[in-house]
Formats: C-alpha cells, structure tokens, sequence
C-alpha cells in the first residue's frame, strides 16, 4: 500500500525551497494540475524544474514562474508563455533549452540507472559547447548525462492503492518516463482503485516507481482551441 495524502499540500509537504523537479506533461496534457496548485499555495522557491515546456502564463507550470518561485527552467519549448520569455530576456530566471528527444532519453537514461549517452543532436551548434565528443562509424556524437531530480511530479488517469498507475492516450508523454527518474515520485490519480483492479498488461507504471499519491480532479485546459470555419 502506498501513502494516500489526504490533500495535494500534504503531498508537496517535503518539497523544499532549492529542490530539483521533474514535471510531467506535455502542453497542459497530463500535468499534475494539483500538485502545481499546491506548490503555488506552499510558496516553495528557488525550484529548478525539468519539464517538456513551462505550460501557459496562466495555467500550469506558468503560475509557478509568474510567483518567481522557478530559479531554473529546463526544458525543450517555450513558445507558448509570454511571461517566460520576459524572464528568460531580462535574465531573471536561468534557462537549459534541449533538443526533445535528447531531454527525454536523459530522463529515461535517469530512471534508468544509465549515467550517460551518445547523441547526434547538437552536434556542431551551442548546445555541444563544453560538452565530450566522439567519433562512431565516421559520425560525430556529443555525451549527455542522465537526469535525476529530488522529486517527480505526474498525473494519471488511473492508480491502484500500491501506485500502479494507467495514463489517458496523450497524457502517457514525459509521465512514463519521469515517474522513474525522481528520488521521491508523487502521482496525481483522478480515479483510484483498489489493489488488483487493474490489468497487469495496460499498467504503464509499476508501483514500485511511486512513492506518494493524491486523488485529484483536474480541469483540463485547452492550451490553443480551433475550431472549423464555416
């Protein structure tokens, strides 16, 4: 059985000012809308967070940047927070830009136990600034070590009470991956269920990555609606 916190607060109780977060979610898909809400009210700062993108400047990861509570934002896009770029261009917040692919294979090479790798991505721009290089078959590839944070933070549309956990179509991004790569994972269920209740074939995360959960409701905001015309 895995602690159920009675309340997002409860969950993000251990999360100290200084702390290191991996975020799941892609957009505003799949991220832990509670657990952000409840670092937003706990008032944590000086956060270094890893995450695909810092969400909207309304919504998500982007309440915690408008509060000045992120020091460090890690991540592969920014384009959709106005907010963010005001930072990032009057050099208040530090920012680490990666490739996509590169920031999710560190992520899965964290929960992994693999301490680094070879890519191909950013060979030849800034991003191999400093970095190692080598030479395979003729081709050149730059070392990228794997990430660890002091905590995860995920959502999944179901969780069973040892903290297996199924992801909705699109939310199953960066959850997967960064429910491995925390010292200290906490899930956000909208549905929980007892042990057993799940199919062993569809879990996507086994328990065994998950250390807290809470059972939370989550409204799911649209980043960009489009309609037909017409």
């Amino acid at each position: 059985m895995k602690p159920i916190e009675n309340s997002a607060l409860e969950a993000v109780a251990d999360i100290k000012d200084g702390s290191t977060l991996l975020v799941g979610g892609f957009g505003l898909v799949g991220i832990p809308e509670n657990l952000i809400l409840a670092l937003v009210e706990k008032g944590t700062k000086d956060l270094t967070v890893i995450s695909n993108n810092c969400g909207v400047d309304d919504w998500g990861l982007g309440l915690l940047l408008k509060n000045k509570q992120i020091k460090k934002m890690v991540g592969s896009y920014v384009g959709e927070n106005k907010e963010f770029e005001r930072q990032v261009l009057s050099g208040e917040i530090e920012v680490d830009l990666i490739p996509q692919g590169t920031l999710a294979e560190r992520i899965r090479a964290g929960g992994a136990g693999i301490p680094a790798f070879y890519t191909p991505a950013g060979v030849g721009t800034p991003i191999a600034e400093g970095k190692e290089t080598r030479t395979f078959n003729g081709k050149e590839y730059l070392l990228e070590e794997g990430i660890v944070a002091d905590f995860s933070l995920i959502r999944a549309a179901k969780g069973d009470k040892a903290g297996n956990l199924i992801y909705n179509k699109t939310a199953r991004n960066f959850n997967p991956m960064i429910a491995a790569a925390g010292r200290v994972t906490i899930a956000e269920v909208e549905e929980l269920v007892e042990i057993g209740e799940l199919h062993p074939d569809y879990i996507h995360t086994p328990g065994v990555y998950v250390q807290k959960m809470i059972v939370g409701t989550q409204e799911k905001r649209i980043e960009r609606l489009t309609v037909k015309q017409g």
